[in-house]
């Protein structure tokens, strides 16, 4: 009776190992305050899942690692991948890669090149852009009454995220109620706090003035307040607006520092990544574009967000 209890135990384990399902992936830096909220929710998630490993790799801003990343992965066989692309421009290579091998693969939080004509098995998790830097810049708007001069600071030129974010600032200042705001500077600080406070040190240098300071994150807005603070300017005298709603950014708005962010979900956008991965593995059909929706953040409603992220 014991050995035939042991061989129906070691059946149960030799099955349920076979049905264990490895997910790999490849964030495009670990160093970097959004992608770690991400990566975090990420690893949460798959603790909760029976029966699912999860590797995580840090490309460390490197598309050619990022590539050898993904290769290694195919190498080793993994059931599906989960990609948070360094370049946006580089995920043609990298789903052909994929859809080569068979694996499926999802891009989470920033959005392919190749969205429109993914291959099969792959999707995109994330939140829709045109929203983002839309609700920022809106907001900014009704805060400074359609007119005064502003400042903006991108993310990286070549993330998809950063052009769609600064396209909407200038849609946006293209309306009516809006075209009174002249942008009297835009240069990238590539998502960096420390970029963007030495940036916004060199507009002040420079004796640029302005209203506002719109940031296509909160990393670079926070490092403006910085540089704004070590200046000698007061805080009510501009206007200031980031996107994520970190933990670092409501606390700056708690202190009357940050004006506007907008709320991305890190947590929903790995949970959602991590789902569609693994209905891909099964071959169950997903959407190819899985929105989680962005969300305005001000000091009016402040309390609905502080701990979400």
């Amino acid at each position: 009776m014991k050995k035939i209890i042991i061989g129906i135990a070691a059946a149960v384990l030799v099955s349920t190992a076979a049905h264990a399902e490895t997910i790999g992936a490849s964030m495009a830096v670990f160093d970097d305050k959004f992608g770690t909220l991400l990566r975090n929710g990420m690893e949460d998630y798959a603790k909760t899942l029976d029966g699912v490993d999860l590797q995580i790799e840090d490309a460390l801003n490197d598309v050619a690692k990022q590539q050898s990343q993904i290769q290694n992965f195919i190498a080793a066989g993994v059931d599906a991948i989960i990609v948070q692309p360094v370049d946006t421009d580089a995920t043609t290579v990298m789903s052909k890669l994929a859809a080569d091998a068979g694996i499926p693969l999802v891009y989470v939080n920033r959005e392919p090149v190749n969205i429109d004509t993914l291959p099969e098995k792959q999707a995109f998790v994330a939140s829709n852009e045109v929203d983002s830097g839309t609700l920022q810049t809106r907001e900014i708007c009704k805060l400074l009454d359609g007119k005064g001069k502003a400042v903006v600071i991108m993310g990286e030129l070549s993330n998809q995220a950063a052009r769609m974010r600064t396209k909407d600032i200038h849609d946006v200042l293209a309306t009516d109620q809006c075209k009174g705001i002249e942008i009297v500077q835009e240069q990238t600080a590539n998502w960096q706090r420390t970029q963007g406070a030495d940036l916004m040190t060199n507009w002040l240098s420079a004796g640029i003035e302005f209203d506002a300071v719109i940031a296509n994150n909160d990393e670079m807005a926070i490092g403006a307040i910085q540089a704004l603070k070590a200046a000698g300017r007061s805080m009510d005298s501009v206007v200031i607006g980031g996107i994520d709603a970190t933990d670092d950014a409501l606390a700056a708005m708690a202190a009357g520092e940050l004006d506007v962010s907008v709320f991305q979900d890190a947590v929903g956008q790995g949970k959602g990544s991590i789902d569609a991965a693994l209905k891909l593995s099964k071959g169950e059909a997903v959407e190819r574009k899985i929105y989680i929706p962005f969300e305005l953040v001000t000091k009016a409603n402040l309390a609905e967000f502080q701990g979400k992220n």
